[in-house]
């Protein structure tokens, strides 16, 4: 039989549980009388999705959580610690430009401040994805006993005490939320003036990590979001197959300091050499077409005028206009070939080899079962991690930003950027 409980039903979360199927805006995380997290109702929200008049009140834009002035206070309480080098567990211990530190990170970047402050040209994070099945660090947060013993799930390498936080927590995003963000706030001071951080993440914190990178370094400063496809194979069995399947994960990337577009930018890579067939008035160029469709939004009348007797053929128009075409024919840039109108363009008048920028979206950087491939044949053993990032993957931002600098990974995982 199954054991009774012993209490009658907590008739006040129910209720708030029907109110959330209705309106889940309203919901957000309280305290109780005993200090304890719960869900609770935001009522001057719930009255707004009853009412067809605007409420009175003060508005505005804030991103908040319970526990963020806590971590912001944590971000700035120094701590009496030291770094202490193990010598004798070291490779290469005089000359390596390598540096590996065991500990809880939020003491580590406190500990780096002073030697390493503006000096970090490219971090890259791969933190807890807040999966509800991973375990984050809890930052002196006050729980009894009860909580303590059933949150307590593993340690680190130097005895931190590690909690799962799971997904029936009432504080389950506050608790990320606070985690991460003394974190991001040390990162940020630890950057070089054009420092970039990347930091991975996936669907379930996404908008929170946003928020919170946009509060830390600055809306401006927010260069992009990169899509990375991490798996290319299907799950075919049970209920999985049946769902949504997750095939990427996302990479927020932001910059520190003013004037992005003069110091932030993205290595071009080559892949190729323009080719030049056509021997045209001054020597071999190549040939461009400038015929558009002339329909929907691109209908333009003014672009139907004749070149050299030649007009544009029904339901097409020139790419390019009269005072363009001006300037083309005048340096002898326009060709005839089989009565269509082409644009010479000769080695001189371009770039020869052609330039790939570097696209947003990342679907052939290596996949993270490729990432575990690399990790198991290193070990020569089965580790069992499914979201291991590849090498490939690194080396790809590291190419653009980390050349010749000191790079930093805070949350080091299964180590790819080592």
């Amino acid at each position: 039989m199954d054991k009774m409980k012993q209490e009658t039903a907590d008739l006040t979360q129910e209720n708030i549980a029907r109110i959330e199927k209705l309106f889940p805006n309203v919901i957000t995380e309280m305290k109780d009388e005993n200090g304890k997290l719960k869900k609770g109702i935001n009522f001057e929200l719930l009255k707004q999705e009853l009412s067809g008049d605007v409420i009175d009140g003060e508005e505005c834009y804030d991103f908040t959580w319970v526990g963020k002035k806590a971590s912001i206070v944590e971000a700035n309480t120094p701590i009496r610690k030291t770094l202490r080098p193990f010598i004798e567990e070291s490779k290469n211990w005089e000359t390596t430009e390598n540096l590996y530190i065991e500990g809880d990170n939020l003491d580590v970047l406190k500990l780096l401040q002073e030697s390493y402050l503006n000096s970090v040209k490219m971090i890259y994070i791969d933190p807890p994805y807040n999966t509800g099945k991973d375990f984050i660090y809890r930052d002196k947060f006050m729980m009894d006993k009860k909580d303590y013993e059933e949150q307590l799930g593993m340690y680190d390498e130097v005895g931190n005490r590690l909690f799962q936080n799971k997904e029936t927590e009432g504080r389950f995003h506050s608790n990320w939320c606070s985690m991460m963000y003394p974190r991001l706030k040390l990162a940020r001071s630890l950057l070089s003036d054009d420092g970039v951080i990347f930091i991975s993440i996936d669907d379930n914190e996404l908008d929170n990590a946003k928020k919170m990178c946009d509060e830390v370094f600055g809306e401006r400063h927010f260069l992009g979001i990169i899509t990375w496809v991490k798996k290319t194979k299907p799950i075919n069995s049970g209920n999985a197959r049946f769902q949504l399947q997750r095939k990427i994960e996302y990479i927020l990337t932001y910059c520190k300091s003013k004037g992005k577009e003069d110091v932030y930018k993205f290595i071009l890579k080559s892949y190729g050499v323009r080719e030049y067939k056509h021997e045209g008035k001054y020597g071999f160029c190549r040939l461009k077409d400038i015929l558009d469709s002339d329909s929907g939004m691109k209908k333009r009348d003014s672009m139907k005028f004749p070149i050299l007797g030649i007009v544009p053929p029904e339901g097409q128009r020139w790419k390019i206009g009269e005072e363009e075409m001006e300037r083309l024919l005048a340096s002898n840039r326009i060709e005839i070939v089989d009565g269509r109108v082409k644009v010479a363009i000769y080695p001189e008048d371009e770039e020869q080899e052609i330039m790939k920028p570097f696209w947003s979206h990342l679907d052939n950087i290596g996949t993270a079962e490729a990432g575990k491939k690399e990790l198991n044949d290193l070990f020569e053993m089965k580790l069992g991690f499914d979201t291991v990032k590849p090498c490939d993957l690194m080396r790809e931002l590291i190419s653009h930003f980390g050349r010749d600098c000191i790079i930093m990974d805070f949350f080091s995982g299964s180590a790819t950027t080592a």
